[in-house]
């Protein structure tokens, strides 16, 4: 079913019912909003029934009591109404904002599902789902008010800004504006094979898919950017007791955050930090140390370490700067050893920086000896910076661009899908006798993975899974 298909001419709900929720977070506050959705008939009779006012005037603040079913005052504030369709949801939309203790939010919310029939309490991302399904945004937009929400960074705000004004969505169309030009091309071809006019070679129509996998590829690019940004890297400390694993991690969080002693193994279960370099958030996590031990306790912790390189993004190897550990030879037997064991269990194409701690105690620190080393010094902050840049580096980050927007994975994976079916199609229009009808239909894949991303040919189950994952006020 496509969203065409799916979205609601009337401005009314895709269902009888009209929805309410508490749409702040939960906890006192200063302010609380109960946000009602659905049709005019039920908006206006619980304006009637709470507000005591048989209509408001629209986007207009009006305040007043808001009462129980015997006209008893539940509490003093202001209501606002939005005629459908200039509505959040698209919808007639009703809030109510009152102040924001838990205990007269839960007695308003009661009074408005008794107040009207035909109210229920909205479901998770529901108010934000009917805004998709009356065309007040499309999916990648809707997305993004989740992602505006949970953002842990300034620069994942900004960006999830960016993608519910639009951005992203817009790359997207343009894409698909030019790969439907270019299937009018080939069917026409495919329509017409007794024209000796080559449609194709007349247009440009290989040059027009050349530009479109570079435009693709530059979209592709960003989105990770994007991922990035709201998804965060995990990156773990692992190496023996005392080569400065929780000196690492108060350095670079800034604060003392895991507890430094000069007892080997005082760490002994993981300890994660969430921290931002550029505005990209990193999860440091700091491990017990790598040895072999008796002691029950540190077992364990050594057994969540080995679980935390299993699924780390980034490895980070802290040896003592002292024993001039390399890739090829070690004086240090079982430094040798971890870093054998460490190639064994880290996962196959996850990066690997082996860090020289402790630089500060040679005479002389060696420059560093190759991209996959490093040496610092976690006491004095000497390579820290060096450490950063390393970082980004690593997980692929560009300097921020004014465009970037936020993106997630299901959103790559589309991407992705769609650049191997041009690919496709590419190697389909180049054979011998011109597989023109497999060319189209490459297209069409292609299309359609583009159009997934902002739901323009959505599958119901998809939204399910997307507004699931929503608070219930949105």
């Amino acid at each position: 079913m496509t969203r065409r298909m799916m979205s609601i001419d009337t401005h009314e709900s895709t269902d009888n019912d009209t929805i309410v929720a508490i749409a702040t977070a939960a906890g006192q506050g200063g302010v609380g909003v109960i946000r009602a959705s659905g049709s005019s008939e039920t908006i206006h009779a619980l304006m009637q029934a709470v507000c005591q006012q048989r209509t408001l005037t629209p986007r207009h603040a009006h305040y007043g009591a808001f009462v129980d079913a015997d006209g008893a005052p539940i509490d003093h504030g202001i209501a606002l109404y939005f005629p459908a369709p200039h509505s959040y949801t698209g919808e007639h939309v009703l809030e109510l904002q009152g102040h924001g203790g838990p205990v007269v939010m839960q007695l308003l919310l009661r009074r408005c599902l008794n107040a009207v029939t035909n109210i229920r309490l909205a479901q998770a991302g529901e108010f934000t789902q009917r805004a998709f399904l009356n065309d007040k945004m499309d999916l990648a937009q809707a997305e993004g008010v989740a992602d505006l929400i949970s953002a842990a960074t300034e620069s994942a705000a900004k960006s999830a800004v960016r993608s519910l004004s639009g951005v992203f969505s817009n790359k997207i169309h343009d894409l698909v504006a030019q790969v439907i030009h270019l299937r009018m091309l080939v069917e026409a071809t495919l329509d017409f094979p007794e024209e000796e006019i080559d449609f194709l070679q007349k247009a440009d129509a290989f040059g027009q898919l050349e530009r479109i996998q570079n435009q693709l590829g530059a979209v592709l690019q960003s989105a990770k950017q994007g991922a990035l940004l709201r998804n965060g890297v995990n990156i773990v400390l692992v190496g023996q007791p005392n080569v400065g694993k929780s000196s690492l991690l108060n350095a670079l969080a800034g604060q003392d955050v895991a507890i430094v002693t000069e007892i080997a193994g005082t760490t002994r279960d993981t300890v994660q930090q969430a921290i931002q370099i550029e505005g990209v958030p990193l999860n440091i996590i700091d491990t017990a140390g790598l040895r072999e031990t008796n002691d029950v306790v540190e077992k364990i912790g050594i057994e969540r370490t080995w679980a935390a390189v299993a699924n780390a993004d980034v490895v980070l190897h802290l040896v003592d700067a002292r024993d001039q550990l390399t890739h090829d030879d070690s004086d240090n037997p079982a430094d040798a050893q971890l870093l054998a064991q460490l190639h064994e269990r880290v996962a196959r194409n996850t990066p690997f920086l082996t860090l020289f701690n402790k630089a500060d105690t040679l005479n002389e620190p060696p420059s560093n000896p190759d991209e996959n080393s490093l040496y610092l010094s976690a006491k004095t902050g000497a390579g820290l910076d060096a450490l950063r840049a390393r970082l980004l580096k690593i997980v692929g980050f560009e300097a921020m661009q004014s465009d970037t927007f936020i993106a997630r994975e299901r959103h790559l994976g589309a991407l992705r899908m769609a650049d191997e079916h041009l690919q496709a199609a590419y190697a389909h229009a180049l054979t011998q006798d011109q597989k023109l009808d497999l060319f189209a239909e490459e297209l069409r894949l292609a299309q359609e993975q583009l159009n997934s991303i902002t739901g323009e040919f959505g599958a119901d189950d998809l939204l399910g899974v997307i507004f699931s994952s929503f608070c219930i006020g949105k």
